[in-house]
């Protein structure tokens, strides 16, 4: 008799962890909904911890005083634009191919050409090569062999008022006859 004693405070001990009632379920219950409500309630605490800032460049910039660019083509490295300069015309030319996004080359004539494209003709001091896939375009972007898709993007630019600096404004994009007349 005395082991059915002990066998029946082992299996009472073991049957006590289990808790099968519905108190104990109810208790379990509330205690995951108000651990829920503590993490939602506290989720904007923890997020105004992440600055929301987006670091991505400026895209609207001076480059410089009209009179700092020799007459021709200056590429900008550093916003991989081309800047053409025809006397007192200034236009910008976007460096990045409409294919994969490789920084194109431009590669000079020996002499300027007279070439009209789409009813526009203009002086082409050169064309761009992408040295990736073989892309190529005219002096004033429009492509015409290898895979490039689009023409490459012409830039606002505008002269401050402040400064007296050429502006350009990569997220306004002009036609390929805009010129800027300083």
């Amino acid at each position: 008799m005395a082991s059915n004693t002990v066998n029946n405070e082992v299996r009472v001990s073991s049957d006590a962890g289990a808790d099968p009632t519905r108190r104990g379920f109810l208790g379990r219950l509330t205690a995951a909904v108000a651990a829920v409500g503590a993490l939602v309630a506290g989720w904007p605490l923890l997020r105004s911890l992440v600055p929301n800032v987006l670091y991505e460049p400026p895209k609207k910039f001076r480059i410089g005083a009209p009179e700092n660019f020799q007459e021709g083509v200056t590429f900008l490295e550093e916003h991989r634009i081309f800047l053409f300069r025809d006397s007192s015309n200034y236009h910008a030319v976007s460096g990045i191919c409409t294919h994969l996004g490789c920084t194109v080359k431009f590669s000079p004539f020996t002499l300027p050409q007279e070439e009209t494209v789409r009813q526009f003709t203009y002086r082409a001091l050169g064309e761009f090569h992408c040295p990736c896939h073989g892309s190529k375009f005219r002096g004033e972007g429009t492509n015409y062999a290898g895979p490039a898709p689009r023409p490459l993007k012409c830039f606002h630019l505008e002269l401050s008022r402040a400064t007296g600096e050429l502006v350009v404004d990569v997220a306004t994009e002009v036609s390929r006859d805009f010129r800027l007349v300083v």
